[in-house]
């Protein structure tokens, strides 16, 4: 009888891993739209390095645009939109972040669920945040702290963004950057000006986009206000692909 129990839990365990395998090939290669789309042009701290298998982004998470969090005096420094204000972290830290992701991004098989932290990465090597914020839903004690690119540092000064904002991406086409799976993200319209109809659960689909002549699965923010913010968040739900390492 135990020997047959331990074979039951091994076969289940086996089973589990064969779901994290992923299962459709990548034959796109995102290597040339990353090395053309990635800079800084304020720090000028944004370097991409290709690998045989992999690419790796490198950056300090500073922005290149104006936002309160610069600080007052600071060339950059603007004033927040509406009634926002800074939260108890009123100021942004450098740091050496480092995002490695696949060069042919794949479909996986087991849909892995973003988490608390970086999900993937701005054109400009600031961090992008899901829909989740301090270990909860993001909620108006949070978002009443945004800047006009929708974006807060966080508790250890490490600026973020989590929706859709000015300088990154207002209700257009625009490519805003990569997730850790290496699939690319996109503003809510399609390139023909339209709002996708066909966006799985995980908030992305199959196609052309102005930067990939051939059909790649992408995402796109949300066209759906999150709650009574009005806000558009970036990132919600489960990877496509096999999440790749984002290290600081």
């Amino acid at each position: 009888m135990r020997k047959v129990f331990y074979l039951v839990v091994l076969i289940g365990i086996v089973s589990c891993k064969k779901e994290r395998v992923p299962v459709t090939p990548g034959n796109i290669s995102i290597a040339e739209v990353v090395q053309a789309n990635y800079k800084n042009n304020y720090t000028q701290e944004v370097s991409v390095q290709i690998g045989k298998q992999n690419l790796t982004i490198y950056s300090t998470g500073l922005p290149d645009h104006k936002t309160p969090y610069w600080g007052k005096g600071h060339e950059m420094y603007e004033e927040f939109p509406g009634r926002n204000h800074a939260n108890m972290n009123k100021s942004m830290t450098s740091f050496n972040y480092k995002m490695t992701i696949p060069i042919y991004p794949n479909e996986s098989a087991y849909k892995e669920e973003t988490e608390l932290g970086p999900v993937g990465m701005a054109l400009n090597g600031v961090p992008i945040y899901n829909d989740y914020e301090g270990g909860g839903v993001l909620q108006e004690n949070a978002w009443s702290t945004f800047d006009a690119s929708r974006g807060h540092p966080g508790p250890r000064e490490d600026y973020h963004y989590h929706s859709e904002g000015a300088y990154l991406t207002v209700n257009d086409d625009n490519l805003i950057g990569f997730l850790r799976d290496g699939f690319p993200v996109y503003g809510r319209k399609d390139r023909d000006g339209s709002y996708p109809n066909d966006l799985d659960e995980n908030g992305g689909h199959i196609g052309i986009t102005s930067d990939f002549s051939e059909s790649i699965y992408h995402y796109h923010v949300s066209n759906e206000a999150y709650s009574t913010s009005g806000l558009y968040v970036i990132k919600s739900g489960a990877y496509h692909g096999t999440k790749g390492t984002f290290t600081q």
